[in-house]
């Protein structure tokens, strides 16, 4: 290893001082934030509100202080079919009903795990990767969907939000230290040599009490409810004695399984046309595995386009931590010179970024429009789930090049793959549990 010199030291103080680009920026930034120096309105004004393809969709919702992005995600493509079969001007899923039974679920999954690998060292890094991830909000679409299939749906009224379904942190901090307790337990138990019977129940006792945890902090879920609305033509309707699970089918049928996830990873360990998985990576134990379809980019974009032309909308993931202003509702690379700003060398491709650790699947939303110009892309539409406070009541736009860039996954109907829907029936190659394509959406 090569240390720094007192010459170097000497040089890289003269540079500075000799760079006049160094002194505007130390002058701009002593006060300033550096997203707001890096910003250029120029950039911007291209993201206009315009779509050639616009689908008139529900008000946005509001995901308050937890990472349910997914949830409310999906929950929203749901809705908007429910809310045209029943002529409704506003209706909501309940997102706090799914991710009640996400993290009991994930709690199980997460022991099981613990089980399944407790011959290994605590410090291996399967082990070290579960313990890291515990239980926590994100998730991606074929999770959402294991939720659907095993326990329904219910709407918002009949199930609503508490204070910790929306501030989820300190909720999620002693449930993850009650597992990791948990998980202890279990593993020296399997040390000692205690038979699965024993191991078995010292695990259910730990989910009788996450169960009755979760029932504090977000109520019971209901087993069965009336489902009652008033159209758009003041008509009130009431369906009674729904159980969540008569609710889903009636309202999405098959659609859940019509859905496949398709992925955009263009790195060397992914050949496009595969179907892919990522070990311990789920939340129902015996259900779906999280599969992907890795696509090339204009795969992924025509299927996606396809889609938003028949009317509906398209949940999606991307990484939102780059080149994004929130009050303005934009996301768009040419918005913002970093490099201009910082004097770093900042470019990097998609296949490196995913590589080595700068960019991954954060974020899930709705693609609710596109402009297409001779028929390719310039920015996109989308419903986001931070509340109406900032870009068009809560509606955001991101460039095609952003979305190039930092868009990773989307949830599509196998007949928008055209061709490429017989892919789906692959057996996937498993990825390592670390993989890019194995983050959680939050």
């Amino acid at each position: 290893m090569t240390p720094i010199t007192d010459n170097q030291l000497r040089d890289f103080s003269a540079h500075y001082q000799q760079d006049p680009k160094r002194q505007l920026a130390t002058l701009a930034l002593s006060q300033s934030e550096l997203n707001s120096v890096a910003f250029q309105s120029k950039g911007a004004y291209a993201m206009r509100q315009k779509f050639s393809v616009d689908i008139p969709t529900l008000a946005v919702t509001d995901q308050k202080s937890s990472g349910r992005c997914w949830l409310f995600a999906a929950t929203n493509v749901l809705r908007e079919r429910i809310a045209a079969a029943r002529n409704l001007e506003q209706f909501e899923l309940s997102q706090s009903y799914l991710a009640f039974y996400d993290k009991f679920e994930r709690a199980n999954y997460f022991l099981e795990s613990m089980i399944e690998t407790a011959s290994l060292p605590a410090d291996d890094r399967i082990v070290a990767h579960i313990l890291a991830t515990g239980v926590h909000d994100g998730g991606q679409w074929d999770m959402f969907v294991n939720i659907v299939r095993k326990y329904g749906l219910v709407p918002k009224d009949v199930y609503g939000e508490t204070q910790q379904t929306g501030n989820t942190r300190q909720m999620n901090a002693q449930l993850n230290r009650a597992l990791k307790v948990a998980a202890a337990k279990l593993r020296a138990m399997i040390a000692a040599g205690e038979d699965d019977s024993a191991v078995q129940a010292e695990k259910t006792r730990t989910m009788d009490a996450v169960y009755g945890f979760l029932c504090s902090c977000y109520g019971e879920p209901p087993k069965a409810f009336d489902f009652e609305y008033v159209d758009k033509d003041s008509v009130y309707h009431i369906e009674k004695n729904l159980t969540p699970l008569t609710f889903a089918e009636r309202y999405t049928g098959d659609l859940l399984e019509q859905m496949v996830s398709i992925i955009n990873a263009p790195t060397k360990d992914k050949p496009y046309h595969q179907m892919f998985t990522i070990k311990y990576l789920g939340n129902v134990v015996g259900g779906m595995p999280v599969r992907h379809l890795n696509l090339t980019m204009d795969e992924f974009k025509a299927a996606i386009i396809a889609q938003l032309r028949d009317g509906k909308v398209v949940w999606f993931g991307s990484d939102v931590g780059h080149f994004g202003e929130r009050k303005l509702g934009i996301w768009d690379d040419h918005s913002f010179d970093f490099e201009l700003l910082t004097g770093l060398d900042l470019a990097m491709s998609k296949a490196d970024a995913l590589d080595y650790g700068l960019s991954a699947m954060n974020h899930a939303m709705v693609i609710t429009g596109v402009n297409l110009e001779d028929g390719k892309p310039t920015r996109w539409k989308i419903e986001n789930s931070w509340g109406d406070k900032n870009g068009e009541k809560g509606y955001y736009v991101c460039s095609d090049s952003w979305f190039d860039q930092y868009v990773y996954q989307a949830a599509v109907e196998k007949q928008y793959l055209g061709e490429l829907a017989g892919l789906t029936s692959q057996t996937p190659i498993e990825l390592a549990p670390w993989d890019p394509m194995g983050t959680l959406a939050d």
